[in-house]
């Protein structure tokens, strides 16, 4: 099975398989640990991880955006729906854009980071692009502790002619390791005519205590807050770390 053909060949269906709309209600907390951190004031944050931008969609008209991602596709996404940021493709693990920001984020895409290694690359990237007083902010969608263990869910979003259906069934293959597994199903449905494909993707699951213990060792005062993002009630957390 072919892996994260998300970010090449189905960048451009982003915008039906998780809709700007859906993080309305994410980018809240987002903007609330921002302000607490840094007051009021447009302030400069750059996300690491940006993908089609959906989550910096609903803080661009408060904040100075500049965005990274590895998927040039995915990029194109989120010009369009984010004009007034700047862009630029980078790994969020080596990626140097030679000045500071108030505030780094990354979103659930810090998921991809395997190792712990891959984790104090992206953490460092996070510290070298900060201001003293910076607030880095990033939110893993599970944790050892949180994991449900088998879990499916499905949404269909239509645009004129078109039915699109995307289903997301995750697992853990080894609970030995530090992953857990995902198979996407993309299903369209043209006035009956059917398209079905496959993508499989393997992102990070660690322990709350290895977050916070790596994020202090880049030089982070980390603080967890409450994330109340998932439908099924299970929790979640913002993991925040101040300079």
């Amino acid at each position: 099975m072919k892996q994260n053909r998300l970010y090449d060949e189905f960048a451009h269906m982003w915008p039906l398989i998780s809709p700007p709309h859906h993080y309305a209600e994410e980018a809240s907390y987002w903007r609330e640990a921002l302000r607490d951190k840094l007051g009021p004031g447009r302030h400069a944050v750059l996300e690491l991880g940006v993908g089609g931008g959906h989550n910096l969609s609903h803080l661009t008209a408060e904040f100075d955006a500049t965005a990274v991602d590895l998927s040039e596709k995915m990029l194109d996404n989120s010009r369009q729906l984010n004009p007034s940021v700047e862009h630029h493709v980078g790994d969020m693990r080596s990626v140097r854009l030679g000045r500071l920001f108030d505030a780094v984020l990354i979103h659930d895409a810090i998921g991809y980071m395997l190792t712990e290694d891959d984790l104090r690359a992206a953490f460092a990237t996070a510290r070298a692009h900060l201001r003293p007083g910076g607030v880095f902010i990033t939110a893993p969608d599970d944790f050892s502790e949180t994991f449900p263990g088998t879990w499916v869910s499905h949404h269909t979003e239509k645009r004129n002619d078109l039915e699109f259906t995307f289903v997301e069934y995750n697992f853990d293959a080894d609970p030995g390791d530090n992953t857990i597994q995902s198979v996407f199903f993309y299903i369209w449905n043209r006035e009956g005519d059917l398209t079905i494909e496959q993508d499989f993707h393997v992102t990070s699951l660690y322990p709350i205590a290895t977050w916070e213990r790596l994020m202090t060792e880049a030089g982070f005062r980390v603080e967890k807050r409450p994330y109340p993002v998932h439908e099924d009630g299970r929790d979640a957390y913002l993991l925040i770390g101040v300079v």
